[in-house]
């Protein structure tokens, strides 16, 4: 039997790049909501075109492998799936929305609490109750009609997938052209800033970040070529697969943990080994009642809204945007709405300011 028909080969392979993913994560500070508070609100851009960079080289790994052959995204479901807009752009504004509401998302939470961050258990814990009711239960029964039942069906098309449509559109096979004029784009952005260039740490960082969502659609690609079994072709995205995480801790499922599982558990493993050799591990818990509901409603939030959007900053994100899904600008644009609206909650009083005038600008006395 080959290593990837091994029954463990998936969660062995999820926990590896999850250890990876976690340390470097944590080792460089590496969280999209600190990204955009500090894009929106100090000018910073550096957060922002790490996680830019990461999407660039997880699309340019990705892309070039399938093409090679190698893999098949066309069999995820960011592409196979229809596309509800209710759920992209909803399911968005909610988690952004919560991710202000916890300072964080659901992979910051990992590797938060890799560190000792208790209430980023709490957080985590919620989240993965949340989507399992909006995925399995009875929020999910809401879903179905509000969402899965108006989405738009482009199976005839190919998929979500942009190189897709447009070869579709176009009668020529154009997915080359649209892999690199994407990467180009993202890649001309992200060093059109000379600063960044030499920021050695965070490049090293986001390239790091990237190589690892390509190498997840590679591990389970091949584990579905090899495996009796049916395998789910995936990446890395931090909502479904927490709730997975928790009911493999918590019941038997009757089936082995699959590759999100284990590379909720590596991200952890990855945060608390980085922690630990920096000696900043720091048990911390929330100082009151009123924190304690702000990270309850934003895991609940994020639970819900991911689910809905399908993906969360990394799923949509980065992994996403590698299957040159046309759902990941979608819903990044909604998490970056509901982002700015949540911060406006919290520091202005009303998610409506976030429409009112620019973060950072002080109003005109």
């Amino acid at each position: 039997m080959s290593l990837a028909g091994w029954p463990w080969f998936l969660v062995v392979a999820g926990l590896g790049a999850g250890i990876v993913l976690g340390y470097a994560a944590r080792a460089n500070h590496f969280c999209t909501m600190s990204a955009l508070e500090r894009y929106w609100y100090a000018g910073d851009a550096r957060g922002v075109r790490t996680w830019a960079l990461a999407a660039a080289v997880a699309l340019a790994a990705t892309q070039a492998m399938h093409l090679a052959g190698v893999i098949d995204t066309a069999d995820s479901f960011y592409v196979r799936s229809n596309l509800s807009l209710v759920g992209t752009i909803g399911g968005g504004i909610a988690f952004g929305f919560g991710m202000a509401l916890v300072g964080t998302c659901g992979f910051g939470a990992l590797v938060r609490l890799g560190g000792g961050s208790l209430r980023s258990l709490i957080v985590l814990i919620v989240l993965g109750l949340a989507a399992m009711s909006a995925q399995k239960g009875l929020i999910a029964q809401a879903r179905v009609v509000v969402s899965d039942n108006v989405a738009i069906d482009l199976s005839d098309q190919g998929g979500q997938s942009l190189a897709n449509l447009l070869s579709w559109t176009t009668g020529t096979d154009l997915s080359a052209i649209v892999a690199v004029a994407v990467f180009v784009a993202l890649l001309g952005w992200v060093f059109s800033d000379r600063q960044y260039r030499s920021e050695r740490k965070s490049i090293g960082t986001g390239a790091v970040i990237g190589l690892v969502i390509a190498f997840g659609w590679w591990a389970t690609s091949l584990a579905s070529q090899q495996s009796f079994e049916i395998v789910q072709i995936e990446a890395g995205s931090f909502i479904v697969p927490v709730a997975d995480t928790l009911m493999q801790a918590i019941t038997f499922t009757g089936t082995l943990p699959d590759y999100g599982v284990g590379l909720v558990v590596g991200v952890v493993a990855g945060a608390g080994i980085c922690a630990l050799r920096r000696h900043d591990v720091r048990w911390e818990a929330c100082d009151d009642a009123r924190e304690l509901s702000r990270h309850l409603a934003g895991g609940a939030l994020m639970g819900v809204g991911g689910v809905f959007a399908m993906g969360c900053t990394i799923g949509q994100g980065v992994t996403a945007v590698s299957a040159l899904a046309i759902s990941a600008p979608i819903v990044m644009a909604s998490i970056f709405v509901g982002a700015r609206m949540g911060l406006a909650y919290l520091i202005e009083g009303s998610p409506f300011e976030a429409f009112r005038r620019s973060p950072g600008r002080q109003p005109a006395e």
